[in-house]
């Protein structure tokens, strides 16, 4: 099961990368793929976050030592917060996301 809802959410970041990485290829302009980016790193970050922690889960005990079946575990479980931070805290990017969202919906709105 856990493996299932790690699997799960890996693919749903998966084609969320693959739409962004589209729409750059496609040309579509920077100010316009904000949103899509802060959202995306948001949702790599907690994808990265739950499957180190279903992993540390698996492997029980052998995730927290540095050395044999778990050291890989035990290595990305110290450093899920620290890849998170880097590209602005969570709270940041997805206030960011809905603000130029409203933002662009009462644009469209005040055009009706």
């Amino acid at each position: 099961m856990k493996l299932a809802e790690m699997a799960c959410r890996i693919e749903s970041l998966h084609d969320m990368l693959e739409r962004v990485a589209y729409q750059f290829s496609q040309g579509v302009a920077d100010s316009k793929m904000g949103e899509a980016c802060a959202l995306l790193k948001v949702q790599a970050s907690r994808t990265f976050e739950f499957c180190s922690r279903e992993a540390s889960q698996i492997f029980g005990g052998s995730s927290i030592v540095r050395e044999g079946r778990g050291a890989v575990v035990e290595r990305l479980a110290r450093e899920v917060r620290s890849s998170a931070i880097p590209g602005g805290s969570e709270e940041i990017l997805l206030d960011f996301a809905m603000r130029s969202t409203f933002a662009k919906a009462k644009k469209l709105r005040s055009k009706l």
